[in-house]
């Protein structure tokens, strides 16, 4: 089963289908090939909670940091396996 990813307009499109009254979860999860609990959950968590989908902004997982400070982490990364290895030997 393939991973899917749809546009904020896409599912403000599909639920405005919705609200016309005139489709159903099942009949438009058939019409767009899409699970009709997928659209529900994008009714019930978009259009419920009334969180505005045209201001959404589409990017979705964890936030990239800008600067990365590799060496940073690296000295960090050692001291805690060096704590570590002490824990070790005081057991």
């Amino acid at each position: 089963m393939a991973n899917n990813t749809y546009t904020n307009q896409f599912k403000k499109k599909v639920i405005d289908e919705y609200n016309t009254g005139e489709e159903s979860f099942y009949s438009l999860g058939r019409k767009y090939n899409i699970s009709n609990s997928t659209i529900k959950n994008w009714y019930y968590n978009f259009y419920k909670k009334g969180i505005n989908l045209e201001t959404l902004k589409d990017n979705r997982g964890r936030k990239k940091e800008e600067n990365i400070n590799y060496k940073e982490r690296y000295e960090i990364l050692k001291k805690y396996q060096a704590f570590l290895k002490a824990q070790r030997e005081r057991k």
